[in-house]
């Protein structure tokens, strides 16, 4: 997952849009695009749409459930569960307890539709809350649906009373790059994918092409859009260039000729363990991503 879009579950013309932007995932939002008096219509809409325009995206489609305080979270899954979701998106996750409890509800919902046990993934935004960024450690394990950990700023400011989560020069304030951080290292703890959050300017093109490079280089595999020209920009950041691509493929030829050491040189500079690692993870991005690797 490199581009990851959300479009409003309540509106046509907008799933019509985000569905043909070539994202890997389009995240369909019956939470926060929607009104509190238009959830129910909502649902009908989001799952009228998936149902008849399935066959024409390439894209994996997940649904934005209502988070499993509101009361509203199995009749968004009752809705929707019966049309095929790749995934659910889980916000306001407090740990991994929320996604066993969220896993044992598909479970129900996929036998009472009729589908394989296990198939629809969960991806849940994980520091929304203070005690969700505090449980970051509690993911590893907690489920085979994991398909990834992602975060979010907006609501984990009005947690905690931050007047903003960036500071005059645009740049992320302590508690946002501390959240931010800690989705790397909990993705990484539990080995799924780190998806980076939204840049909520659409406009300012150039800041954000920045922060998709800075996002990568940091460990990222993928980050959220909100409109559908953020995701080429995302495409394009988070795919490895045909010269990483090359080089990690030297990496883990030289390693596999040598009977896997410790170490290997190649061109006069010295490669270990790690680098193999690293040169691995770039080459399964890359197949990820449609390139020859």
């Amino acid at each position: 997952m490199r581009s990851l879009l959300f479009v409003p579950g309540d509106s046509e013309r907008k799933l019509e849009k985000g569905f043909g932007a070539d994202a890997d995932v389009v995240i369909v939002d019956l939470e926060d695009s929607v009104a509190a008096g238009n959830k129910a219509a909502a649902r009908k809409v989001a799952a009228n749409f998936i149902a008849g325009h399935r066959q024409q995206t390439s894209s994996a489609i997940y649904v934005r459930v209502n988070d499993l305080s509101t009361g509203l979270t199995d009749d968004d899954l009752a809705a929707l569960v019966p049309v095929k979701p790749d995934g659910i998106m889980l916000p306001k996750s407090n740990s991994g307890q929320d996604v066993q409890q969220l896993a044992a509800k598909l479970r129900v919902h996929e036998a009472e539709s009729g589908l394989p046990d296990g198939g629809i993934k969960i991806l849940p935004i994980i520091t929304e809350t203070a005690s969700g960024l505090l449980a970051a450690a509690s993911y590893a394990g907690a489920s085979s649906r994991l398909a990834g950990l992602t975060w979010g700023a907006e609501d984990l400011s009005a947690a905690i009373g931050a007047r903003s989560a960036r500071d005059e020069s645009g740049r992320y304030t302590d508690v946002f790059r501390l959240a931010r951080a800690t989705t790397i290292l909990a993705a990484g703890a539990a080995e799924i994918a780190a998806i980076d959050t939204v840049f909520p300017d659409f406009r300012d093109m150039a800041a954000f092409e920045a922060e998709c490079r800075e996002a990568e280089r940091d460990g990222f595999t993928g980050k959220m859009a909100i409109h559908p020209a953020q995701v080429p920009v995302i495409n394009a950041a988070f795919t490895p260039s045909p010269e990483a691509v090359e080089r990690s493929r030297a990496i883990v030829d030289a390693f596999a000729a040598a009977g896997n050491p410790g170490v290997v040189g190649i061109d006069g500079k010295m490669y270990d363990r790690p680098h193999l690692r690293l040169a691995e993870r770039l080459l399964a991005r890359a197949r990820a991503a449609g390139l020859s690797a």
